[in-house]
């Protein structure tokens, strides 16, 4: 498996509308086993968001054709920042 958690900052007062693009069940994740949007506990702007890939090509596939279809450009057009993403090898857990 395929793992990373991602901290993204969206502009001042629209975090719920970001989270709420982010989540959207429009958009097919194919390969995602897990795909978890959070709220920072102390930042008002800032999410985190933590996804199980079945393997990296799977994530990176996705990836390249969310940026063909433009289907999350509304949430990106939402982040202010893309803070540091860190990649973890997950081994199992409640839902995987």
């Amino acid at each position: 498996m395929y793992g990373l958690i991602t901290r993204l900052t969206a502009h001042p007062g629209r975090r719920d509308d970001l989270a709420f693009c982010l989540l959207d069940p429009g958009v097919k994740r194919p390969g995602c086993h897990s795909y978890v949007v959070a709220h920072d506990a102390v930042d008002p702007d800032a999410l985190w968001v933590t996804e199980v890939w079945f393997n990296k090509a799977t994530h990176t596939a996705w990836s390249a054709h969310i940026h063909e279809t433009a289907e999350l450009r509304p949430a990106l057009s939402l982040i202010a920042v893309f803070g540091e993403t860190t990649y973890t090898r997950p081994i199992g857990g409640v839902g995987l």
